[in-house]
């Protein structure tokens, strides 16, 4: 067990994350970044990026370790350890890991991102990444003119499929409920949509798909009123039942909203903790971009600079 002591210390190892220990190690702030559960998040799980500027098409693992390599370069320590206990009652703040090491930090900027809520089968996450997707606005590209379902019916889920039908030449819309939960205006222009099906009352049982190459090909679904299973052919599957912020480990010691995602101060990325700031998905319930989020992380480390500099 090792006790690891820094000025500023990053949790989440995201484009917020890796920008913010870049932003801060530029300003000679000593930092070291903690990975968090998946080094370089949710990002790493995309194919190819073609909207990240600078990159007209780079892998999200490709992207994300540029962004680390660039940190390491500046002087940014980094540590593969996932925290999980935090005390922020008293300055220096402490934080405690999995592998039972304790980091010590002046100030802190959480960038734990969020999670993509899935449907919990194997056959999902066998072809993640080979046809099975969380962001519309990341993949949805490669299958311009080919079929897709969008599984979910909230606003996250009709948004993605209006994106998607933009590209693809039909779009399945999967819903567990007989009535969409989104918002009215954008219900009626998935249903006034053509491209779009709307498979009501159902689930998916199963993703249908290949070895060789590895794709999908299909998705088994079953009407929950009916019990009726059947098998719908297609090219690609976006999973939109919602994000979980990944805030658990924050209840009690940060103020966060109603859908847990950490509060913070207006034009300021401040949480109600001094030295305490927040930056990325954590903090972002509508965006979740990764230019997004590294401009977040820029933010963060810009204010915490500050916070360090004025003591």
């Amino acid at each position: 067990m090792a006790l690891y002591t820094t000025d500023l210390l990053i949790l989440g190892s995201g484009p917020a994350g890796y920008t913010a220990g870049i932003y801060a190690a530029r300003a000679g702030i000593k930092v070291m970044i903690v990975s968090g559960n998946q080094e370089g998040g949710q990002l790493t799980m995309t194919a190819s990026i073609e909207n990240f500027p600078g990159f007209e098409d780079i892998s999200g693992y490709e992207l994300m370790d540029k962004m680390k390599q660039q940190a390491i370069k500046l002087g940014v320590e980094f540590v593969n350890d996932y925290i999980v206990e935090v005390d922020f009652s008293n300055r220096p703040f402490v934080c405690s890991s999995e592998n039972g090491h304790s980091y010590k930090a002046r100030a802190i900027i959480v960038a734990t991102g969020s999670s993509a809520k899935w449907l919990n089968i194997e056959s999902e996450k066998k072809y993640l990444g080979y046809g099975v997707s969380a962001c519309a606005t990341c993949d949805g590209f490669f299958y311009r003119g080919r079929t897709v379902a969008v599984i979910g019916g909230g606003n996250s889920a009709v948004a993605e499929a209006l994106y998607l039908a933009t590209l693809a030449d039909k779009v399945i819309l999967v819903h567990r409920r007989n009535q969409l939960r989104a918002d009215k205006i954008l219900q009626d222009r998935v249903l006034n949509n053509k491209k779009i099906v709307v498979e009501w009352n159902s689930v998916v049982e199963e993703i249908l798909g290949q070895d060789e190459p590895k794709k999908v090909t299909g998705i088994k679904i079953k009407n929950v009123e009916t019990d009726v299973v059947k098998e719908v052919a297609l090219d690609g599957v976006f999973v939109a039942v919602g994000h979980k912020p990944n805030t658990d480990i924050f209840k009690g010691n940060l103020v966060l909203d109603s859908k847990g995602y950490i509060v913070t101060h207006e034009n300021s990325s401040q949480t109600d903790v001094d030295g305490v700031f927040a930056a990325g998905d954590v903090k972002d319930p509508k965006y979740k971009q990764a230019v997004i989020s590294a401009g977040s992380g820029a933010m963060a480390a810009m204010d915490a600079v500050e916070f360090l500099d004025n003591e």
